[in-house]
């Protein structure tokens, strides 16, 4: 069972945050589960928004600022944290290679309007040749397809929020499926495992959630709880 700490151990510590996915390893965290944004200069960063303020000491877009003008900024700063930065998609490979974790990229609808992210970001990954320890995940198929083109084998994910006939998915060469946990039902897991596809259920953070998906057989769980989800799966009754 893989344990996918979402923006990091994000209940507990600034989203998106070497601290955040560090303090999640140190939880048992198999995996970190991050958010790819483009700056100004195009500068792969790692913040879930478009925009600074939510997280951030800032304001203004990602897209507007540049990189030296995002280094500038707090991202603990809604947490009371002092110096923590955003970090960069470089930073987050160096440290799945350090710490022999899986990083999960999700590529989001802003940062596409950006041309050539998704080679950029495959590059960098080949940089740190670490591509076994590398998902690539969106909503939109497009940006998939464009990774496939770019590597015929990097792990690649389908983030969805509706119950879908995917089958179509095989033959693009996308071999995993994330969906939310309230529409993976029984049907639905039985449905996707008929085609071999591997699962990774997001965000699950209440231990009758997570009881309910070890029941079903899914293969992974991205929770901003890694501590809470790690000790449930170890008291769960005939779950080895």
């Amino acid at each position: 069972m893989q344990i996918f700490a979402h923006r990091g151990a994000s209940a507990y510590f600034p989203e998106n945050t070497l601290v955040a996915f560090e303090k999640a390893k140190e939880m048992g965290a198999t995996g970190i589960e991050t958010d790819v944004q483009v700056t100004k200069d195009g500068v792969l960063v790692l913040i879930h928004d478009e925009k600074v303020d939510r997280t951030t000491d800032g304001v203004g877009y990602v897209k507007d600022l540049t990189f030296a003008e995002i280094q500038k900024l707090n991202a603990g700063y809604y947490m009371k944290y002092s110096s923590c930065k955003i970090p960069t998609v470089e930073e987050a490979l160096e440290l799945a290679k350090n710490q022999n974790l899986v990083i999960n990229f999700e590529l989001k609808e802003s940062c596409l309007a950006f041309l050539n992210t998704e080679e950029k970001l495959i590059n960098t990954i080949h940089k740190y040749d670490v591509k076994e320890n590398v998902i690539i995940s969106s909503f939109h198929l497009s940006s998939l397809i464009r990774c496939r083109s770019i590597d015929p084998q990097i792990k690649l994910a389908y983030l969805t929020t509706k119950v879908l006939k995917l089958g179509s998915l095989k033959s693009l060469g996308i071999e995993i499926v994330h969906p939310n946990y309230f529409i993976t039902t029984r049907k639905f897991v039985s449905h996707l495992k008929q085609q071999n596809f591997r699962i990774n259920v997001f965000t699950v953070n209440k231990k009758k959630y997570v009881e309910r998906l070890l029941k079903l057989g899914v293969d992974g769980l991205i929770t901003d709880v890694p501590d809470i989800v790690i000790e449930t799966i170890k008291n769960f009754k005939g779950y080895t």
